[in-house]
C-alpha cells in the first residue's frame, strides 16, 4: 500500500507552517514534504518534524528569488556562487532534518542552449557528489510549461537521458504523475519503463492539480501499479484542496 507524505507548502494552509506537522500526522500521512524551509532555521524545524513524529521525504533546494522569477539556479552560467550557496544551505537543512532527497530545480533557460545544457550538468554532478557526502540524492524534476512557463527541464525522456548519460549514483528523477499527465500522458506506461531511475514520485489531480481521484485519471490504478512495481518510497501530495484540507482527505480514507 502507498506510504503517503502531506506537502506542508499546499496542504494545511489554513494553519501557520509550524502546526502543520502535527495536523499531517493527525490526518493520517506517514511523512512529509514542502517546498522551501529556509523562512525557519533548520533546528525549529526539526523541532516541529520530532514532535509530529513524521519524517521529511522532500524538499527543494534554494530557486533564487521566487518572486523576481527565479525558478532554480542550475543552468545559470551567471549564477554559480549563488548556486553553490543554494546547495550548502540545503544540505544544511538536510542533515539538520535527516532528509535523504533533494529536488533541484533547474531554472529558466530556452532550450536547445548548449551553454544552459553543460552549466546544468555540470552543477548536477558537484550537487551529486556532494549530497552522495550525507548519503542523500539528487533529484530533478521535469515541469510542465502551463505551470511553469520556460522552465528549462520539461521532458521526461530528457530528463531520463541525462540521468543515464550522468550516471551518478546519487542522481535521479522526480516523477509528478500531474506534471507526467499534462506533458506526454500515459502515466502508467512512463511510471514502467522510468521506474528504475525514480526516486521519488509525487501526485495531484490533473487538470486542476485538486486531491487524487477528482481529475481526469484514474489515482487508484496508478497508486496500485506503483505498489505492483515495488515502489517502497513516499507519494507526495502535492495538491492544492478544492476546499479546506481536512474536507478534501475524503480520497485517503482506503489508505490510512
Amino acid at each position: 500500500m502507498p506510504r503517503f507524505a502531506a506537502n506542508l507548502t499546499m496542504l494545511f494552509t489554513e494553519l501557520p507552517f509550524e502546526a502543520r506537522f502535527a495536523a499531517a500526522a493527525e490526518a493520517g500521512f506517514e511523512a512529509v514534504e514542502f517546498l522551501f524551509p529556509y523562512d525557519h532555521k533548520p533546528e525549529r524545524v526539526a523541532d516541529w518534524v520530532q514532535q509530529a513524529g513524521l519524517p521529511v521525504a522532500l524538499f527543494n533546494m534554494p530557486p533564487g528569488v521566487w518572486s523576481a522569477g527565479d525558478r532554480g539556479l542550475a543552468v545559470d552560467p551567471r549564477r554559480q556562487d549563488e548556486f553553490n550557496a543554494s546547495l550548502s544551505l540545503a544540505l544544511t537543512y538536510a542533515r539538520a532534518l535527516g532528509v535523504k532527497r533533494l529536488h533541484c530545480m533547474a531554472g529558466i533557460a530556452e532550450r536547445p542552449d548548449p551553454v544552459a545544457a553543460r552549466v546544468y550538468r555540470d552543477n548536477l554532478l558537484k550537487a551529486a557528489d556532494a549530497a552522495g557526502e550525507i548519503g542523500a540524492e539528487i533529484l530533478i524534476e521535469p515541469l510542465n510549461p502551463r505551470d511553469m512557463p520556460g522552465y528549462y527541464l520539461n521532458n521526461f525522456n530528457d530528463a531520463a537521458e541525462l540521468i543515464d548519460r550522468l550516471g551518478h549514483s546519487c542522481l535521479r528523477l522526480q516523477f509528478d504523475i500531474y506534471h507526467r499527465q499534462i506533458l506526454h500522458g500515459d502515466v502508467l506506461t512512463g511510471l514502467r519503463s522510468l521506474f528504475p531511475l525514480v526516486g521519488h514520485v509525487q501526485t495531484a489531480a490533473v487538470p486542476h492539480r485538486g486531491e487524487p481521484g477528482s481529475g481526469e485519471l484514474d489515482d487508484a490504478r496508478i497508486f496500485a501499479e506503483l505498489d505492483a512495481l515495488g515502489y517502497e518510497g513516499f507519494v507526495g501530495c502535492e495538491y492544492r484542496p478544492i476546499a479546506d484540507t481536512i474536507a478534501g482527505l475524503h480520497w485517503l480514507d482506503r489508505y490510512r
